[in-house]
């Protein structure tokens, strides 16, 4: 039997998964199926949102087509959105070792910026390891008030 004060209001959490060639042209068409999959969940194209989203999204499949590509083998993205509270975006690579982290750059450094742009937009990111093989880079998007 449930009572008012044991009552917990349903949460329902949205998923969508799905693997992508380590190519460039891989990384952008997980962006594009995100944002496309983020309309279907009623988050408009262009909302502030969407937009944050579609940056994170493109850099961390770049990262994950760059730095963590294994010949033979696809990235992997996955988006959990549940409204009003938390979107979280998982992008994992089937290669294991984890390059140094750092989001310290010099103002001629060539490349390393992107992490940069996630730790910016991101309420929280991390790297975490895959199993069977291989890291999944995630990044939070707080939506709550």
């Amino acid at each position: 039997m449930t009572t008012p004060a044991t009552r917990q209001a349903a949460v329902t959490v949205r998923v969508f998964t799905q693997r992508f060639s380590s190519t460039p042209r891989g990384a952008r068409l997980a962006r594009r199926l995100a944002l496309h999959q983020l309309d279907r969940w009623r988050v408009p194209y262009g909302s502030e949102t969407s937009e944050a989203v579609a940056l994170l999204v493109a850099e961390l499949a770049a990262n994950a087509v760059t730095h963590g590509r294994v010949p033979g083998r696809d990235f992997e993205l996955s988006l959990a959105y549940t409204p009003g509270l938390l979107l979280r975006i998982d992008v994992s690579d089937t290669r294991g070792e984890r390059r140094p982290v750092t989001t310290a750059r010099g103002a001629l450094d060539e490349g390393g910026r992107g992490l940069m742009l996630v730790e910016a937009l991101a309420s929280r990111w991390s790297v975490l390891d895959r199993v069977p093989v291989g890291k999944t880079v995630r990044a939070e998007l707080d939506l709550g008030s």
